[in-house]
């Protein structure tokens, strides 16, 4: 039995599917007007990961998984004015950078990935259904949601509706009956994207995308929602607010949230410049599955920091397992995954635990004799990896001097250490040590890059 932690209900539960033969899971997509950041690629990492294990314990053919692509967004529109860029070819170019970017961190495509400007008529159906049941109004061009109509606002986070912030795409503004009644349709300036409407025209408010979306694509009701923490309020909030008012009960059986990835210990922002998007990552040579490693390394629900130690590690107890797999030959049958690993994410995605159990199965394998008990042991490790995304890359040894690279990812730790307690003079002699051997280090805001000389 796969258990998970429900953020509505505060603890873990039995994961309960509505249809075994039909799983449904929809988790919130990027707004594609930036490249990705890693605490972008988190959710898609933990989600798809979550996705792996349903198909694993259910069947490919049994799990339906929606990721959403917000093609139409107030930071979609203000940086094609202010690139000069068009919406149609500023969204097309970051999706197929978020395409790569994804893959090479082995995320498998969803089964249905909507885009919002694909579905306007259905969100203006859905609006006309909540005006009808007297759940919105309209105000000055806009319709909007009326809280007071919905009792249970809140039940999912928590947190009243008082606690709902301007700025957080749902504006304050003097015309609304509750300063966090939230936007279902906004009225469009001259040179923005517009639809006609039967509330004239306009475009859609964020949250309603994602309600339409569902529907359409995975039903009234879905097993599983999933989504950064930072979208727990008032994003789902919301989503769950209208929806319920225009379907009825229920809406989400099990709400999921994974934790933000820090920065050296320290909160993402852009004001202070500590945002690293995938794309420069792997740009510089950082390999996806290392990115990868490290979003797994902390539980999904709590924090995860990034920095040199973090890519180090990762770095080396990936070459750890590539190196037991080094002679593994291919068996033909699917072998199935280690029991206490699946175990492991069967118990609330607990990917730290599945981690060190592939760094045990690797320890066996370098220290068993027999060589056909050492090859069941390669394929079962090889398909243990495979449920966490990773041990999918055959070359991964091949042309790479793995020693050099775990001994230059050392050195580069020891360096951090050392200048965090502010010893530079041994810091020094650590950079002095590298160039000697030909490899010159970069300080940079994303951490220390080292190329041959």
């Amino acid at each position: 039995m796969i258990q998970i932690t429900d953020s509505a209900r505060g603890q873990v539960v039995p994961f309960e599917p509505q249809d075994p033969k039909r799983i449904t899971l929809y988790v919130c997509g990027p707004t594609v007007y930036d490249y990705a950041h890693i605490g972008n690629a988190r959710p898609a990492v933990v989600f798809d990961t979550l996705f792996r294990l349903l198909r694993q314990v259910y069947g490919d053919a049994a799990v339906v998984y929606a990721r959403n692509i917000t093609d139409i967004d107030d930071k979609i529109i203000a940086r094609s004015h202010d690139t000069g860029e068009s919406i149609a070819l500023l969204t097309h170019r970051i999706l197929m950078a978020y395409h790569q970017d994804m893959a090479a961190l082995n995320v498998l495509c969803p089964t249905v990935e909507p885009k919002a400007t694909d579905h306007i008529p259905h969100m203006i159906a859905m609006i006309q259904t909540l005006m009808n049941r007297g759940h919105a109004y309209t105000a000055q061009g806009h319709v909007l949601f009326d809280l007071s109509s919905y009792s249970d606002y809140g039940g999912l986070s928590h947190r009243p509706a008082e606690e709902e912030q301007a700025g957080a795409r749902v504006s304050v503004a003097s015309y609304k009956k509750h300063p966090a009644d939230f936007v279902l349709w906004k009225p469009s300036a001259p040179d923005e994207p517009a639809w006609d409407s039967p509330f004239g025209s306009g475009r859609p408010g964020w949250h309603l995308e994602c309600s339409a979306m569902i529907h359409h694509h995975l039903g009234q009701t879905i097993d599983i929602h999933g989504g950064g923490q930072d979208l727990l309020f008032p994003h789902h909030e919301n989503e769950r607010a209208q929806s319920v008012c225009c379907w009825g009960e229920p809406f989400v059986r099990h709400w999921m949230h994974n934790g933000f990835v820090t920065f050296h210990n320290q909160k993402m922002s852009k004001s202070v410049g500590n945002i690293t998007t995938v794309h420069d990552l792997i740009r510089r040579g950082l390999r996806g599955e290392v990115i990868r490693y490290v979003l797994l390394s902390a539980h999904y629900r709590q924090p995860v920091n990034w920095d040199d130690a973090a890519v180090a590690e990762a770095q080396h107890l990936l070459n750890r397992l590539y190196r037991a797999l080094e002679d593994a030959e291919d068996q033909g049958e699917p072998i199935a995954p280690d029991p206490d690993m699946m175990a492991a994410l069967k118990n609330d995605l607990d990917t730290p635990r599945a981690l060190h159990r592939l760094q045990t199965l690797a320890s066996d394998i370098q220290s068993e004799p027999n060589l056909a008990l050492r090859r069941g042991k390669q394929g079962i490790l090889r398909a243990s990896g495979t449920m966490l995304g990773l041990l999918l890359t055959p070359s991964w040894l091949q042309g790479d001097d793995v020693a050099l690279h775990d001994d230059i990812a050392h050195i580069i730790h020891q360096r951090d250490i050392a200048k965090k307690n502010k010893d530079f003079a041994t810091a020094d002699v650590l950079r002095q040590q590298l160039l000697t051997r030909g490899i010159r280090l970069k300080d940079t805001p994303e951490g220390t890059r080292w190329e041959k000389m």
